[in-house]
């Protein structure tokens, strides 16, 4: 497993640093999507819940100290500018942030190629990921997280966003924001089974998934959200 720096007019292939190997197929290629990412990765929707309570809380003071309503208008039209601000800036980072990320899947591993200022990749042979989860939306996107093996972690900070929240001490690499998450989640699974000679397992829909890595069993998708259990285990 490596990281590198590169600049992107130096790759050989958009995401990659150089040719792959002889006998090395790429399985994927693709990108967050900025909207997604803006809003679960970038929490807009939370940001715009609490300028909005800012706003209705400006305007209501002023009405119940007895101002008129062009002064409510007012208050509430100032309160909202940082609002617009705010959410008109995480969406730029967003889109940059999505802009600059490539994720390549390979029969052999998992390339995450991001970095708005400071471009990196960041090279995942499948034989040092020992566990695979991904997080489902109902309308097929969803995030897709590997788990590294012992002594082969990075920094949550140098990894973020492309990260799995909350998971400070060891850091997962995620692809975020991909529109099918589902489709992808699936061809990782079947990457990993078939790198780690197991079966492939069929693709549910769920929720939430966890996806098998060498050298555990194949798995298949866990069903409303629960854990998955390994094939042919039910």
């Amino acid at each position: 497993m490596s990281h590198e720096h590169d600049d992107y007019a130096t790759e050989v292939s958009p995401g990659l640093p150089e040719n792959l190997p002889q006998g090395e197929r790429m399985l994927w290629q693709g990108a967050p999507d900025w909207r997604l990412m803006a809003w679960h990765s970038f929490h807009v929707r939370e940001v715009i819940w609490y300028f909005a309570a800012l706003v209705l809380w400006a305007g209501f003071r002023v009405w119940w100290e007895g101002g008129p309503l062009t002064s409510v208008a007012i208050a509430s039209g100032i309160a909202l500018i940082p609002a617009i601000a705010s959410v008109g800036l995480l969406c730029l980072l967003a889109w940059l942030a999505a802009r600059s990320t490539v994720y390549t899947i390979t029969d052999k591993r998992l390339v995450m190629r991001f970095g708005i200022v400071l471009p990196m990749t960041f090279n995942l042979p499948f034989k040092v990921i020992n566990r695979a989860d991904a997080k489902l939306r109902a309308d097929g996107s969803g995030d897709i997280s590997v788990g590294l093996n012992a002594g082969e972690g990075f920094s949550f900070f140098v990894l973020w966003p492309h990260v799995r929240p909350w998971r400070l001490r060891h850091a997962e690499p995620t692809m975020r924001a991909i529109a099918d998450g589902k489709a992808v989640a699936g061809l990782l699974a079947q990457s990993l089974n078939a790198a780690s000679g197991q079966a492939v397992a069929p693709v549910e829909q769920a929720a939430a998934a966890r996806i098998a890595a060498q050298p555990r069993p194949a798995f298949e998708f866990g069903l409303n959200g629960q854990s998955a259990m390994p094939h042919g285990s039910h």
